[in-house]
């Protein structure tokens, strides 16, 4: 079974098993989430529209730092040079069930 799911903001396909990593939600290591905001299920080959299923998963890691990203602006022949930089924080989950 396939569901595109809505978390943080973000769409998401997912099946039973599937691991991916989140924009940061609340939860400690080892806590199991509840995301009923599902978009579309399919099963073979049916798709249903909005229906009222509740897709399962469990927190890996609650706390992960994405890449490095860089915002360097520079007006030249003026000195003037502002550096700033941020990591996105995510969370890993792996879908438990969908039902």
């Amino acid at each position: 079974m396939l569901a595109i799911v809505k978390i943080a903001g973000q769409q998401f396909k997912v099946k039973a098993g599937d691991s991916l990593y989140v924009p940061h939600i609340e939860g400690k290591t080892g806590d199991s989430v509840e995301f009923s905001d599902v978009l579309l299920t399919s099963s073979g080959s049916d798709a249903v529209l909005g229906s009222k299923v509740v897709v399962t998963a469990e927190i890996l890691n609650d706390l992960v730092k994405g890449e490095k990203v860089i915002a360097f602006k520079m007006k030249r022949r003026k000195g003037f040079r502002k550096k700033h930089g941020h990591r996105t924080q995510y969370t890993h989950l792996k879908v438990t069930a969908i039902a």
